[in-house]
């Protein structure tokens, strides 16, 4: 029986070890500002109400005091909220700044004034290709799909995971090297080909940047892949 322990021990580390690729895991992530729900185009002589987030110096949601200001004002205003008035047609660029620790954070959007009628999308995409982290096999595009506010995550059928990584889980995350303040999808339980998760409405196709891998059981990250 001693040994029998010692062997399923030795075991568990062995597996460990596999996942791990660096020593060292440095968090730090580039504060950022993020439109969550940007649009392509506005009508002229219409409203739309920007939303935008900040996230810290380790992928974490933080509240603070957004700035908004237009690049022509003659075509688009936009007030401390964030609703924007378009005006005239034409190209303009709104941005989102904050100041956090004395430095500016800005994201900006370009979008174009109409003088038609303007229908936004009702389908949503955002692509990427996670990749291993580690030595074990874990690999394979992804879509992130917004279907008129029915959020999804689908692999595509070149998506192959080692059914040998422990304990293995998937994290929707602002951060590419830490699972701490990221969603939680669950446990993996398809290792090859098409497979897809329904999320949650309270998510937005904007509310993250990477798809993670961890070893849950040892917090390792195995597969990461930026969601473009």
């Amino acid at each position: 029986m001693k040994i029998l322990t010692q062997f399923l021990a030795l075991s568990l580390v062995l597996g460990l070890a596999g996942c791990i690729k660096d020593d060292y895991v440095d968090d730090y992530v580039m504060p950022e500002v993020r439109i969550t729900n940007p649009i392509d185009s506005i009508q002229a002589n219409t409203t739309y109400q920007f939303e935008a987030v900040y996230f810290n110096n380790v992928g974490a949601q933080t509240v603070a005091t957004t700035m908004w200001t237009s690049s022509d004002t003659s075509l688009l205003v936009i007030d401390n909220t964030g609703l924007a008035y378009a005006k005239m047609e034409g190209n303009v660029t709104v941005t989102a700044s904050t100041m956090q620790d004395g430095e500016m954070v800005s994201a900006a959007h370009e979008l174009a004034v109409s003088l038609a009628p303007v229908v936004q999308p009702v389908i949503i995409t955002r692509t990427g290709t996670v990749e291993t982290t580690s030595t074990y096999a874990l690999f394979g595009d992804f879509t992130l799909t917004d279907n008129d506010g029915e959020l999804s995550l689908s692999l595509a059928s070149n998506y192959n995971a080692s059914t040998a990584l422990p304990g293995l889980y998937v994290y929707l995350s602002n951060n590419p090297n830490s699972s701490a303040d990221a969603y939680e999808i669950g446990a993996v339980t398809v290792f090859n080909g098409e497979h897809s998760y329904n999320l949650p409405n309270t998510l937005g196709i904007y509310d993250y940047q990477y798809l993670l891998y961890f070893c849950k059981p040892f917090n390792v990250k195995v597969g990461v892949g930026t969601i473009n």
